[in-house]
């Protein structure tokens, strides 16, 4: 497929097969297809092939191996044939540049038009005509035998005009002479065209069009990387236990029932249920959950959440397929899979407008012949008609925009995916922020440090900080940071202890230090005191953690630990507001968190989702667009990839994960929220410019096309305003480069 409209093509003959229901995406170059009846897939495909175009089965999906890499949800390779298209794009984009530039200058400056230079200009033209714009000419053909016209057909149709009329005016008129020379005359006059040549027309018109289908190509080549990203998080070996001893397998050959070892710092390997030991398990990633979850004998496991404590042992329960992971790769699937691609103004015209234009230039030939002006005359006003018609500006209107808009918005922060993602950013009316992550650092942090009466605070930040630098658990290791980041260098630990899920315990300075809950200093008869009981519940209320710190016998403070909401947060919401959006809290937390986090950003508590699986926050989008809202989603967890696809804009958090960033439509590298309101800006501002482009595009061809079926603008002019059309285009996108961040 070469643009949407060939998309639209296939989708609409599917459909029209009884008990078929199709749904073709351009981006991803796949159609997902429901079918009953008497259909079959061969039918299916025959269909397909009939429309002009070639279809296949996706291979069945293959187990994860090691050093297979990660493969797509179809069990293909999808970087391969996207990756040969791209190499044969940019080596023909290359042939056109280099060959075709001298062509341009050479017709364009009298002053460097040697002797028999059009000689030369042919011998460069010829190669990018027939060579380089093959695709285009392909595409013409394709179309033709299947009665349909794209944006394809009329630039086949004009360079190839331009080209052949060259080659008539140099081997039967006067082009061909030594020392013809090719000025330019704005004059309105009749002509003959026989000492004209329009091989720059042919040459630019080719090498700008293939600049645009280069980027574009580039963009479609990651459209399946978001499952590849998934894939890539899960483990690609593990221990398993046999007969008492850890053997180590690939993935893929872990069954249902085994029971394998997951130590500190290694992925679990699939979900399963905890047989052995105790450890906090950091689920951030798949849950949005800030705080890591504390698992004992019994406790379910996902697979792809890292063990942040102790040595633990697993059974696995599901594999494959049926795990958490592999569901929420399926869920991004079905979410692009169902998002319509977007159908470009261009080719929506070009539909009408080029079979239009054929038609107009053949009777502009049947006229002239009509009225005995000759024959010379007649193909020279046919041949203007189909010059200045052909679409370089409109082909142009897109890629300088989008060019120029995504050059701009990566010195801002800012990643544009490509041209479909600026059509959605106009009607979004809602926007849906992740909490953790997103509106908050992602991060646990100390807050608040609560001493009984008499107790120096620096005194127990030291004690209780050199305590927790000892444990890697991301509790202990925000009160590490917080107490290190206070007074420096923190005290040698003696004796240090790990006591599963209830904390520490270790010798600091010659006192016995208990940190962790408050059942853990309640075993060593260290009862909290009021005042650190009440600031230990409001902390746990507010959805912080509180830790709890005592030695030599006595409980002597409460530290709270939270996932802190980032400084720019407030400003970022008020800004999305001030845009027209209205936001909402999506977040896998808890419902104390969320309404905690939205009362300091200024959300609405009516606008919080709190406590939502990861297979949720997809419905969540869902049904709020069936309510009628056009929903922006911004994430940065792998929990938000199929959100972030079913939205119908999604904006990834460059500091989030891969598969977030790759289904997002818009990516925030510096991972700040109030860049999100400036990709919106900048987003709405490249659309606008294109629909502009698009429309100074046409009203150039509109308006002279009727001069040059007229016989009163000959092909040279004709290609002097396409060219002048080309300028204005590309001067209107750069006007883009001196957008400007809020603030």
């Amino acid at each position: 497929m070469t643009c949407a409209s060939c998309a639209a093509r296939i989708e609409k003959k599917l459909n029209r097969m009884d008990g078929v229901t199709a749904s073709v995406n351009y981006a991803t170059e796949k159609a997902r297809v429901e079918y009953a009846g008497g259909v079959a897939v061969d039918d299916l495909i025959a269909t397909v092939e009939a429309t002009g175009y070639t279809a296949e089965l996706p291979p069945p999906p293959a187990a994860p191996a090691p050093t297979a890499g990660p493969r797509a949800a179809d069990g293909g390779d999808p970087a391969a044939a996207p990756g040969a298209e791209l190499t044969t794009l940019r080596q023909r984009l290359t042939t056109a540049v280099v060959l075709g530039l001298p062509v341009v200058l050479l017709s364009m400056v009298p002053a460097w038009q040697f002797t028999n230079w059009q000689w030369l200009a042919l011998t460069l033209a010829s190669p990018v005509v027939v060579y380089a714009g093959w695709p285009f000419h392909r595409a013409a053909l394709t179309n033709a035998r299947h009665g349909a016209a794209t944006m394809d057909t009329l630039v086949s149709v004009g360079t190839l005009a331009a080209y052949g009329w060259s080659l008539w005016a140099l081997f039967f008129g006067t082009a061909g002479h030594p020392g013809m020379s090719h000025p330019f005359a704005f004059t309105v006059s009749r002509g003959d065209g026989g000492s004209q040549i329009y091989l720059e027309a042919a040459a630019g018109v080719t090498a700008f069009l293939l600049a645009g289908r280069y980027f574009e190509a580039r963009a479609k080549r990651r459209a399946g990387a978001a499952l590849r990203a998934l894939l890539e998080l899960g483990a690609k070996d593990v221990a398993v236990l046999r007969d008492g001893a850890e053997v180590r397998l690939p993935i893929g050959e872990l069954a249902v029932g085994d029971r394998f070892v997951v130590r500190p710092g290694e992925k679990v390997a699939t979900d399963g249920v905890v047989r052995e030991g105790g450890s906090a398990i950091d689920a951030s990633l798949l849950t949005g959950e800030s705080v890591p979850v504390e698992v004992g004998p019994g406790d379910p496991v996902a697979g792809a959440t890292v063990n942040a404590g102790g040595r633990i042992v697993v059974e696995a329960v599901r594999v494959g397929a049926d795990t958490q992971l592999a569901r929420m790769g399926r869920l991004v699937a079905d979410a692009q899979s169902g998002k319509a691609a977007a159908q470009r103004l261009a080719d929506r015209i070009s539909a009408v407008f080029v079979p239009a234009v054929i038609v107009l230039a053949l009777g502009t030939l049947a006229v002239w012949f009509a009225l005995g002006e000759g024959a010379t005359a007649a193909f020279t006003a046919a041949v203007a008609v189909l010059i200045i018609a052909c679409p370089c500006a409109l082909g142009l209107a897109t890629p300088t925009a989008l060019l120029v808009g995504t050059g701009r918005g990566a010195q801002l922060g800012i990643l544009i995916k490509g041209p479909e993602v600026l059509e959605s950013t106009r009607a979004v009316d809602t926007v849906v922020l992740d909490k953790t992550g997103t509106v908050t650092s992602g991060a646990m942090a100390l807050t608040g440090v609560h001493v009984a009466a008499g107790e120096d605070e620096e005194a127990v930040l030291r004690l209780a900080g050199a305590l927790e630098h000892a444990s890697e658990h991301p509790v202990a290791r925000a009160v590490a940071a917080g107490a290190a980041e206070r007074l420096g260098a923190l005290p040698a630990v003696a004796d240090f202890a790990n006591v599963p899920g209830l904390g520490v315990q270790g010798v600091v300075d010659g006192h016995a230090v208990l940190v962790g809950r408050a059942r853990l200093l309640r075993a060593w008869a260290q009862e909290l005191p009021a005042e650190l009981a009440a600031a230990s519940s409001a902390a746990e209320e507010g959805g912080a953690t509180a830790v709890a710190v005592g030695w030599d016998g006595r409980a002597r403070a409460v530290l709270t630990i939270a996932d802190t909401v980032r400084p720019s947060s407030q400003e970022a919401v008020g800004r999305l507001r001030a845009l027209g959006l209205r936001p909402v809290l999506l977040t896998g937390d808890n419902a104390r968190v969320a309404h905690t986090v939205a009362a300091q950003v200024g959300i609405a508590a009516a606008d919080v989702h709190a406590e939502v699986l990861p297979e949720e926050k997809a419905a969540v989008v869902r049904r709020l667009q069936e309510q009628g809202r056009v929903v922006a989603m911004v994430g940065d967890g792998v929990n938000d990839a199929a959100a972030l696809a079913q939205a119908d804009l999604g904006l990834a958090m460059g500091t989030g994960t891969d598969a977030a960033i790759e289904a997002g439509d818009l990516t925030l590298v510096r991972g700040d929220l109030r860049v999100a309101a400036d990709a919106i800006r900048l987003a709405r501002r490249t659309l606008a410019t294109i629909k502009a482009n698009l429309f100074w595009a046409f009203a150039y061809n509109l308006a002279a096309i009727p001069l040059a079926a007229a016989g009163l603008l000959d092909p040279m002019i004709a290609g002097a305003a396409m060219a002048f059309s080309s300028v204005f285009v590309v001067a209107n996108s750069l006007r883009l480069r001196r957008f400007r961040p809020l603030g």
